[in-house]
C-alpha cells in the first residue's frame, strides 16, 4: 500500500494566506493522485478557533478529495471517537488545534462531518486487496504529558499488520532546547513506521530501528535558512520499505546576506535592490529575506536604511523581509540573542517555551497546570488582557 504523508498545511496563516490554501490544495490533490491512503500528522489548521471562511476552506479541500474514487477503505475503528467515513484520510490534531480536553477542535469537525478520519488516541485499519495497514494516531498534547499518556494507552502494534505510529511533537534530537521535549526513545516499540508533523523543515530519520519521517510544512511560516527548501509530501510503500519526497509548486524564498560594512544608507539600499531584483527576475514572485550584517559607515544608524519605501517599490515583483538585528556591532550575536541559537526549522514559540521552561523551574513553580499548557495559554493569539484574565481564572479555579 502506498501511503502519502503531509503536514502543516496552516489554513489561515494570515501573513500567506493565499499560499496555505493554494499549497495544501496543490499537495492533496498530487497525493490523491500518488497513493493509496493519505495521513495528516496535525495543524490542517493555523489557528484553534478557525473563522467560518477558514473553516469552510479545509471544508471545500476535503470534500473534494472524499469524492474520489478510492480503491483503499478504513475497514475498522478502534478507540476513543467514532468515525463517519471509510475513505482513507487519516488525520490528526496539532497543537495550533489543540484545545482543552472534552472540547471539540478543527479536526474534530471534519472528522464528524465525514470528511475524513480522527485518529487521536484511536486506532484506523485500512484494508485494501488482503492488505492491512494500522494507523495508531496522537493528537499533539503538551510535551510533559507525552509519557504519562504513552504509558496510560499503551500503544502496541497489531500482528499481522503494517503498523504506524503517527503524532504531533517537538523531538529533542531535532529542537534541543528542552529536556521536556520527547526523545526517539520516548516513542513506542514494535512500529514499522513512525511519522510526526510539527516541524517545518523535513527530516528523515530512525526511531527503535524503523523509518521516522517528518515531511516539513507546505506553506512558508518562519522565514529561515531551513526553510529554503522546497516543499511537498512523502509517499511510502509499505511493501518495499521505501519512499519518495514529491515536491510541490511552493513559494520560493531565498535568504541573503547583504554587507553594509562602512556604507552609507544609500549604498546599502542599492545594494538591496540589486539583490532583490537579481531574485524577482526568476519569477514566480518570491520571497526574498535581507539580512543586513555589519556596521554602517560612523555617523549613521540602521533606522536611516528605508525598508518600507524598498519593500513598496519591489510590491507585485517580490515579497521583501529586511532584518536589522546584525546591525551595529553585531548585536544579535554578541548577545547572544535569538537568531543566533535557533536552528534552522526551529519556530520561535518552541525556542521561547524552553526558556520558559527553564524560568518556571528556577522559580519553583508548584501548580496544579502543566507549566507547557500553561505556555500554550499565555500564547494564544488575543490580547494581553484576554489572556491574563483567563489563565488566572483558570489557575485560580
Amino acid at each position: 500500500m502506498r501511503i502519502a504523508i503531509l503536514s502543516d498545511f496552516h489554513l489561515g496563516y494570515e501573513r500567506f494566506r493565499e499560499d496555505a490554501l493554494r499549497q495544501a490544495g496543490e499537495a492533496l490533490s498530487a497525493a490523491a493522485d500518488k497513493a493509496d491512503v493519505l495521513l495528516i500528522p496535525g495543524d490542517i489548521f493555523d489557528n484553534r478557533e478557525p473563522s467560518p471562511d477558514v473553516l469552510a476552506e479545509g471544508i471545500n479541500l476535503f470534500r473534494d478529495l472524499s469524492k474520489r474514487e478510492w480503491h483503499a477503505r478504513v475497514s475498522e475503528f478502534r478507540g476513543e471517537g467514532r468515525t463517519f467515513t471509510d475513505v482513507p484520510i487519516v488525520a490528526i490534531p496539532g497543537t495550533h488545534e489543540r484545545r482543552a480536553e472534552g472540547i471539540e477542535d478543527p479536526v474534530d469537525l471534519l472528522g464528524l462531518a465525514g470528511l475524513l478520519v480522527d485518529t487521536t488516541n484511536a486506532c484506523a485499519i485500512v484494508e485494501r486487496g488482503g492488505e492491512r495497514v494500522a494507523i495508531r494516531g496522537l493528537g499533539g498534547i503538551a510535551e510533559d504529558r507525552f509519557k504519562e499518556i504513552m504509558k496510560r494507552e499503551d500503544p502496541k502494534p497489531i500482528e499481522g499488520m503494517f503498523n504506524i505510529f503517527f503524532f504531533h511533537q517537538s523531538i529533542y534530537e531535532f529542537l534541543p532546547f528542552s529536556q521536556d521535549f520527547i526523545k526517539l526513545d520516548d516513542l513506542p516499540d514494535g512500529f514499522d513506521l513512525y511519522v510526526d508533523g510539527h516541524i517545518h523543515g523535513r527530516i528523515e530519520s530512525s526511531s527503535h530501528g524503523k523509518p521516522l519521517l517528518i515531511p516539513g510544512s507546505t506553506v512558508l511560516t518562519q522565514l529561515k535558512d531551513g526553510e529554503q527548501e522546497t516543499k511537498g509530501f512523502y509517499v511510502f510503500d509499505t511493501l518495499t520499505k521505501s519512499y519518495v519526497f514529491n515536491e510541490i509548486g511552493s513559494r520560493r524564498f531565498v535568504l541573503r546576506r547583504v554587507s553594509i560594512e562602512g556604507k552609507e544608507p544609500s549604498e546599502v539600499t542599492d545594494d538591496i535592490e540589486s539583490v532583490v531584483s537579481a531574485e524577482a527576475g526568476k519569477g514566480g514572485n518570491p520571497i526574498v529575506k535581507i539580512e543586513l550584517v555589519g556596521k554602517l559607515k560612523a555617523g549613521y544608524k540602521g533606522i536611516e536604511i528605508n525598508s518600507p519605501e524598498i519593500v513598496k517599490h519591489n510590491s507585485g515583483k517580490a515579497i521583501v523581509e529586511i532584518g536589522k538585528d546584525k546591525i551595529e556591532a553585531g548585536q544579535a550575536s554578541a548577545q547572544g540573542g535569538l537568531g543566533e541559537k535557533m536552528a534552522d526549522g526551529v519556530s520561535i514559540k518552541d525556542y521561547g517555551l524552553g526558556i520558559f521552561l527553564e524560568k518556571v523551574r528556577n522559580n519553583g513553580y508548584d501548580l496544579k497546570k502543566s507549566p507547557i499548557e500553561l505556555f500554550e495559554d499565555l500564547s494564544v493569539g488575543e490580547t494581553k488582557e484576554k489572556v491574563v484574565k483567563r489563565v488566572m481564572d483558570d489557575l485560580l479555579s
